[in-house]
């Protein structure tokens, strides 16, 4: 999505908290030098500057913020919630109107879900039995 991002993710070691706050701090810093060292960015300007805004107002930061301080967690306690959610991911650019179909967005692990190439590794998840 162009403005969020929906992850089912799990670990059996790190807390999950852990694991948010590693990926925003890394994705956040890989980002803004992406943006910086662009040089067809029309938007380069603009984008660093909502970033530095952003970070100045939250004192939790050092220079700049591109992601939201909070995170809006689900416990995915059984196997139905985990597909409910997993269907409402995968159909989230349908209703949007990006594309007719999930496995069209390139951005979503539907696409794996229909033997076609992701840009990330993921696993799975097993076929819900009714």
């Amino acid at each position: 999505m162009t403005s969020h991002v929906h992850m089912i993710i799990g670990s059996s070691g790190s807390k999950l908290e852990d694991i948010m706050r590693d990926m925003k701090r890394h994705t956040s810093t890989m980002l803004r030098s992406i943006i910086q060292n662009n040089p067809i960015e029309s938007r380069k300007e603009w984008m660093l500057w909502m970033m530095e805004r952003a970070g100045a107002k939250n004192s939790n930061n050092e220079k700049f913020q591109l992601w939201q301080q909070d995170n809006h967690p689900v416990i995915l306690f059984n196997h139905k919630i985990l597909h409910q959610k997993l269907d409402y991911i995968h159909n989230n650019p349908v209703e949007t109107g990006f594309v007719e179909k999930p496995e069209d967005y390139l951005y979503s692990s539907a696409r794996d879900y229909y033997d076609l190439p992701g840009l990330l590794d993921i696993l799975l998840v097993d076929p819900l039995v009714v």
